[in-house]
């Protein structure tokens, strides 16, 4: 194996368990006989850097050593920089975080050894990958994302956790979460166009995904298939919010759309508005972005994985 490896680490991910688990996740690297060298990022954003800079600098294998949000700065800088067609870019990632939900995908070991003993067979798959146009702070933004993007109280959550310095990375986390800010949100009306088709109603959730998994291990988007060239759609109408809290089963089973009330499809464009004055917040990959009018497209086939 003569692929030189970039890895990009970051040592906060799983509350610090990649700090201390490095001593042996290097010794496994050099007996496994890779080629690499290896940064650690020391500020949130900067994993989107060290991946445009090694690309830049010729590097064309990266390995992410993180949870779902080094994954989501990673995928941002493959596909933010103009040195190299992304799908020249060999990607893959160790998980060490404590949600993994797009590792989960791809039942991506969270073992080192299982890893990278893996990885050392090469194969690869192409994934799709999403674009969103969003506003913040009056300004128009935009974002790639791989795995999920969330709009309405899933967003208001990410927005949540945001100002808490924090992220939403496990089960129980995220249910702490549903619990402590449910009954002080307040829904919002908005409209959801998407191949021809249109839904307006309050919407508890909207959810845009290519992967299945979100919030550590919740099936918002059990219609996903990461390279179908399709988003799936799934979006939950105005509910009792102690029917919310019913649901919670069916957030884990891939049951969601069997509800009444819950719907899914899939398509190729979406646009969400808000209608009135309160605009849908909008987060992608558990990453807080910004607020509706929010446009998703999707570029097919576009993102190397190494599994």
């Amino acid at each position: 194996m003569n692929e030189f490896w970039y890895i990009i680490a970051n040592p906060v991910s799983g509350n610090g368990a990649l700090e201390k688990r490095w001593p042996q996740i290097e010794r496994i690297l050099q007996e496994l006989g890779f080629n690499y060298t290896v940064k650690f990022t020391e500020r949130r954003g900067q994993a989107a850097r060290l991946a445009e800079d090694a690309i830049l600098k010729g590097h064309r294998h990266i390995l992410g050593i993180g949870g779902d949000g080094t994954n989501y700065e990673i995928v941002n800088g493959i596909f933010g920089q103009q040195f190299a067609a992304p799908a020249d870019v060999f990607y893959s990632l160790l998980p060490v975080g404590t949600g993994n939900d797009w590792a989960r995908m791809y039942d991506i070991p969270h073992d080192p050894r299982q890893r990278l003993e893996r990885l050392k067979a090469g194969k690869t798959v192409l994934q799709d990958i999403g674009i969103v146009h969003f506003m913040r702070d009056g300004a128009p933004q935009q974002r790639f994302f791989a795995n999920v993007a969330g709009m309405a109280y899933d967003a208001f959550i990410a927005r949540e956790m945001d100002a808490q310095c924090g992220r939403i990375t496990s089960r129980l986390q995220y249910l702490a979460q549903v619990a402590k800010h449910l009954f002080r949100y307040k829904l919002s009306e908005a409209r959801i166009a998407f191949d021809g088709h249109t839904a307006q109603d309050f919407f508890y959730t909207v959810n845009i995904g290519l992967c299945r998994y979100s919030g550590g291990g919740m099936q918002f988007v059990p219609q996903a298939v990461p390279d179908d060239g399709l988003f799936a759609l799934t979006f939950a109408r105005q509910l009792p919010k102690w029917k919310v809290l019913a649901l919670t089963p069916r957030f884990y089973d891939g049951s969601l759309l069997s509800h009444p009330r819950v719907e899914g499809f899939q398509a190729k464009e979406i646009r969400v508005e808000h209608i009135g004055d309160i605009p849908t917040l909008v987060e992608a990959d558990g990453e807080f972005l910004g607020e509706t009018p929010a446009s998703f497209f999707l570029l097919e086939k576009a993102l190397r994985v190494v599994l």
